[in-house]
């Protein structure tokens, strides 16, 4: 696969790790940037799969800028919602829509960092256990265990205040089976 077609196959998958990552555009698409840079000049002739290793080169850069700063962010992720039965009102939908994305990124950046990544990393791109232990580089005992701390943490920390606001909405079953672990 030559520079461009790697880029064009795994730019947006990229950023939007970074993003979710920092949780600011400018710094995603910088950090974005600065992957495929090294990952152009690097010697890909023993990679067999771009994408973890990839991803992985954008965690270590998200996780160096995160330390400098001790602080961290990610962005909203809703697959589930396509299968959401159509709402009658589009703009309701596109307005809840909205709500439980800026909901979920709060509270997805509440999480200490090494266990958002691996959250991020299993629900966002849907990566396989195996897949996210070669990214993080730690055995998959470990990212099962962050994944296990991770779904008990949002749904510890996240469950009353959803039950409010999700019972008035009638979408509470939703949330439910989001936060279970799989």
């Amino acid at each position: 696969m030559n520079d461009r077609e790697m880029f064009e196959t795994y730019k947006e998958q990229v950023f939007q790790l970074c993003y979710y990552m920092m949780q600011n555009r400018s710094d995603a698409e910088d950090i974005c940037q600065e992957v495929f840079v090294k990952a152009i000049l690097a010697d890909r002739t023993q990679i067999r799969d771009l994408k973890p290793w990839l991803l992985r080169i954008a965690s270590n850069e998200c996780s160096k800028v995160l330390k400098r700063r001790n602080s961290g962010w990610t962005k909203e992720m809703f697959a589930y919602l396509m299968n959401r039965p159509q709402v009658v009102n589009p703009v309701e939908e596109d307005y809840d829509r909205k709500e439980i994305a800026n909901e979920f990124n709060e509270m997805i950046s509440r999480l200490p960092e090494k266990i958002r990544i691996v959250v991020t990393l299993r629900f966002v791109h849907e990566m396989t256990v195996p897949e996210i232990a070669g990214v993080v580089e730690v055995p998959e005992g470990t990212v099962k265990s962050r994944l296990n701390k991770g779904m008990r943490l949002l749904r510890d920390r996240n469950e009353h205040e959803l039950k409010n606001r999700m019972s008035n909405k009638g979408d509470e079953w939703k949330w439910k089976g989001f936060l279970k672990v799989k």
